[in-house]
């Protein structure tokens, strides 16, 4: 098989891509940044196998203005800094928010052994900042649905996340067939609803409760 790639270098005309940006999270068009794209084209057997094509594009969004690299062939697409899960990260305590960043930015990355273990980390934070009593993770978990008030469906998905944090950690641990980007979202998605319950829905109705009127 002959494969090269051309010499000549094309340019074209920079249209936008539609992201979530991996520095303020906002979802938008990002253009072009007064520049063409350029592209070449990957040569197997005499014919044009593939296009590749590079550029750069800019955050629409005025308070952020962050720049990404965008790489597109046959296969797909590339975005560098990779986008990342959107969270909302009002009322969390500092560790905690640490934490779930740092595992958002691993499964972004293709860390995913890696996320699934500051997933885990986050419910040792969790854990900790409602002091919840236990030798292991596993009992603290039990102990946490006594001290705050969680769906039990919520509760036991925690053990599950416990269980996937122990596969990324342990060889001998074999709870999960693999660990991989679907495993790392759905975590890190429950990991946000368990978070919601505990922090940030009470938080919304003491809000709501603020505008209605004193009693008579």
């Amino acid at each position: 098989m002959d494969l090269r790639i051309t010499s000549e270098v094309s340019q074209y005309n920079p249209g936008p891509i539609n992201i979530r940006c991996p520095a303020c999270r906002l979802k938008g068009a990002f253009h072009g940044v007064n520049a063409q794209d350029a592209g070449w084209n990957r040569i197997v057997n005499n014919r044009i196998a593939s296009t590749v094509r590079v550029g750069i594009r800019q955050c629409p969004n005025i308070e952020c203005r962050s720049v990404v690299f965008y790489a597109k062939d046959n296969d797909g697409r590339q975005i560098y800094p990779p986008e990342v899960i959107d969270f909302d990260s009002s009322n969390l305590p500092p560790r905690i928010l640490a934490s779930l960043e740092e595992a958002i930015k691993c499964h972004a990355s293709g860390c995913y052994r890696a996320s699934a273990l500051m997933v885990r980390r986050v419910l040792e934070e969790l854990c900790e900042d409602k002091q919840a009593g236990g030798d292991n993770l596993m009992k603290r978990l039990a102990s946490l649905g006594k001290t705050v008030i969680i769906p039990q469906e919520l509760l036991a998905a925690a053990d599950d996340l416990r269980l996937l944090g122990n596969d990324a950690a342990h060889i001998e641990a074999k709870t999960y067939d693999q660990i991989g980007p679907d495993e790392c979202a759905i975590a890190i998605e429950l990991a946000k609803e368990l978070l919601k319950a505990v922090y940030q829905y009470t938080d919304l109705v003491a809000r709501l409760k603020a505008f209605k009127k004193p009693s008579a």
